[in-house]
């Protein structure tokens, strides 16, 4: 029995150590300041364990950081001024302009804070290149906020 309950342990921590959203910390740019900069400014998580689905934007002309595209809906319909919204392209893990990102919504990926996952791309060829290995549906910016808002 302890043999059984090591091997689930440790098959639970290996899976959840090699999540697709997670990257080294020396790869993940924090674009928020403070002692909280390496945390979503909605819900708390740790923003490296989750950084592939990350979001930045001005809110209320103070930069923030979230761990995904709920927590940053969650921001906008609470009616914060949110202004210049960047997402983490999931190849390249630099900032990109959100609204002229491709999102690849609902692959067999993991999303976070979701059952529906979304994942940003610099470009269209990229997200193709997702989708067929993944599945999922390739939309705008526009469209994947359409979507986080359903999971309130």
């Amino acid at each position: 029995m302890k043999k059984l309950l090591f091997i689930v342990i440790t098959l639970t921590s290996i899976l959840y150590a090699q999540m697709f959203q997670t990257v080294p910390e020396s790869k993940a740019q924090l674009l928020q300041k403070g002692k909280d900069a390496p945390y979503c400014s909605s819900c708390g998580m740790y923003l490296v364990k989750f950084y592939k689905t990350s979001h930045a934007a001005k809110v209320n002309g103070k930069q923030k950081q979230f761990c995904s595209m709920y927590c940053l809906e969650d921001a906008i319909k609470n009616g914060a001024a949110i202004t210049d919204i960047q997402v983490v392209d999931t190849n390249s893990l630099k900032f990109i302009d959100a609204k002229k990102a491709y999102y690849v919504v609902g692959s067999k990926v993991k999303g976070t804070m979701s059952h529906i996952s979304k994942y940003a791309f610099a470009t269209k060829d990229e997200a193709q290149k997702f989708q067929k290995k993944h599945g999922g549906k390739i939309v705008s910016f526009e469209e994947a906020l359409k979507i986080a808002k359903k999971d309130f």
